[in-house]
């Protein structure tokens, strides 16, 4: 079983920055294709960023340029760099891994983006 902690959330104002870390522990918790979504009120969750095993990222169309997705060398973290950030990035973020058994989730950390 495979635990994700998310954290690094908070209250930022448009155009600042923010970092979420995710933090990974448990059995197979290393070295595998990690990811960030992200659900605002009333909205489905969304797909944000993923780093996969080989180091390939990809982004959603609308952070592109803004945020970069990275992770450690043990391969059981995985940060979510976000800058020049808008009032419509507010929402829950959440961070996946992907096990052979099927994807696993963090409990989310709360971004807020507001003037």
């Amino acid at each position: 079983q495979v635990q994700l902690v998310e954290s690094g959330g908070g209250l930022v104002q448009p155009g600042g920055s923010l970092r979420l870390s995710c933090a990974a522990s448990g059995r197979n918790s290393r070295g595998n294709t990690m990811g960030w979504y992200r659900q605002a009120p009333g909205n489905q969750r969304e797909f944000v960023a993923a780093i996969y095993v080989n180091g390939i990222t990809k982004y959603a169309d609308d952070v592109k340029g803004r945020f970069t997705i990275s992770r450690n060398r043990a391969g059981n973290a995985v940060y979510l760099q976000m800058n020049s950030l808008r009032e419509e990035d507010t929402a829950i973020y959440y961070c996946q891994a992907i096990l052979p058994y099927g994807p696993a989730w963090g409990q989310g950390t709360n971004v807020t983006v507001s003037s």
